[in-house]
């Protein structure tokens, strides 16, 4: 089977002659450069990934060094950033290190606005974000791809057959999806099929993480089983848990997290499918949702009874909070962030935690009413508040369509985006 993109064709070779004047581009050039000169580090890191002629210009200019030393050099980044010499390599580390800092006062301390997306007729319970981009689907048979700037669905991908959707995730190429007992994936302009029913069909699959080129599936029976995009063959079958497993997570440095509905997290090593160690949660309700920060190296579990817990896995368990009363459903955190986790379950309300004790730093809920003039168009947005509980406020006393329970979530710089099993995902922003 071709699993080349179904829309990808050869574009014709620009003529020299369409190519705009060198002085013009020279021009635009000096006018950019003076505009960027204007601004701070924070600002002119968010114009280098806007676009790749933005980043060139600011990277070759190296206005972000310039800047980065003159703070040096007058002392403003502090006693921890400073050195003898100018260090002309840290201004990345300096910036990224700013805009999480940025990222993590938002949350805590900032106001809400809440952007409810109308994106799905019914059910949309899922949600995986990157590059700028979102992805949501699983109730009615459709995932849509949508651009987290300007709202606008960018991609629609039918699921084939009657088979359920029942987990899915994306790269910059395609989108893979677990549809009933197979694995599907997505490209531009069409479906390919990976796995044929012969070879691609195993015990229930619960849920699915994928990393170019494997996808890691689930099972009911306690296995994690590892598939190859490319041969399409099962390359790994992994005996994980005695119980079914709930939920995955995948590290930069080739680990499997699993999580089972026996209460028990294990780590597995994706080159030879060996167990490398096992974290238990002293809480047999099972484990609902996991996540892997791999600065910390801190791994974050939620199950099913309200609880979360965090392992260093050089040290072992750091924290236990009872988070909710009612069942963890969902926790992220922004990628390179180790100060804030973004957890969201069945009680509707949206905590976020201090990563390093689990302390419950912020409690957020809706605030305010939808029109209902555009509820029933596809990709319709409205604008309403959230506010933040006080330490006193009782989550069972604030009513339901405030709290719509929290199936999944995910981070972004200063937003975090839900999905309720229901037409609306809902983007809420920090600033």
């Amino acid at each position: 089977m071709d699993l080349s993109l179904a829309g990808d064709k050869k574009r014709p070779r620009r003529s020299s002659r369409a190519r705009a004047p060198t002085t013009v581009g020279s021009l635009q050039h000096d006018i950019l450069c003076i505009i960027f000169s204007f601004l701070d580090c924070f600002d002119l890191a968010s114009c280098s990934v806007v676009c790749k002629s933005w980043s060139a210009i600011i990277n070759k200019s190296k206005l972000l060094q310039l800047l980065y030393c003159k703070r040096w050099q007058t002392g403003l980044l502090g006693s921890s950033n400073r050195s003898k010499e100018c260090p002309e390599e840290s201004w990345k580390v300096y910036l990224e290190e700013m805009a999480m800092e940025r990222h993590r006062l938002a949350l805590q301390e900032r106001r809400i606005r809440v952007d409810h997306l109308r994106g799905h007729s019914v059910g949309g319970e899922q949600c995986r974000t990157k590059m700028g981009l979102l992805l949501t689907g699983v109730g009615d048979k459709v995932m849509r791809l949508w651009s987290l700037e300007s709202y606008k669905c960018v991609g629609e991908y039918p699921i084939p057959d009657k088979a359920r959707l029942v987990d899915f995730d994306f790269d910059e190429s395609k989108i893979v999806g677990l549809v009933g007992t197979r694995i599907c994936i997505w490209r531009q302009n069409g479906i390919s099929r990976i796995f044929p029913s012969h070879e691609g069909t195993f015990s229930k699959g619960l849920c699915m993480r994928y990393c170019d080129p494997e996808a890691v599936v689930g099972c009911e029976d306690g296995t994690v089983r590892v598939f190859d995009l490319y041969s399409r063959k099962c390359s790994q079958i992994i005996r994980a848990h005695e119980g079914p497993v709930k939920c995955l997570c995948l590290s930069d440095d080739q680990l499997i997290l699993s999580g089972s509905s026996h209460g028990g997290v294990t780590l597995s090593a994706l080159s030879s499918g060996e167990r490398v160690v096992k974290l238990r949660s002293q809480d047999s309700s099972g484990i609902k949702t996991l996540c892997f920060n791999p600065c910390s190296h801190q791994v974050f579990a939620g199950t099913a009874t309200g609880y979360g817990f965090c392992w260093d896995l050089r040290m072992g368990l750091l924290w236990k909070t009872r988070v909710s009363q009612n069942s963890v459903y969902s926790m992220q955190h922004q990628r390179n962030d180790a100060s804030t986790l973004a957890v969201g379950g069945i009680d509707g309300v949206l905590r976020l935690l201090n990563q390093n004790t689990g302390e419950v730093i912020s409690r957020c809920i809706l605030d305010g009413y939808l029109s209902p003039s555009s509820q029933n168009t596809l990709g319709a947005t409205q604008r309403t508040r959230g506010r933040r509980l006080s330490e006193d406020t009782a989550v069972d006393s604030i009513l339901r369509s405030c709290r719509p329970p929290i199936t999944c979530l995910a981070v972004g710089m200063k937003k975090v985006i839900t999905t309720h099993n229901s037409k609306y995902i809902r983007i809420w922003k920090f600033d």
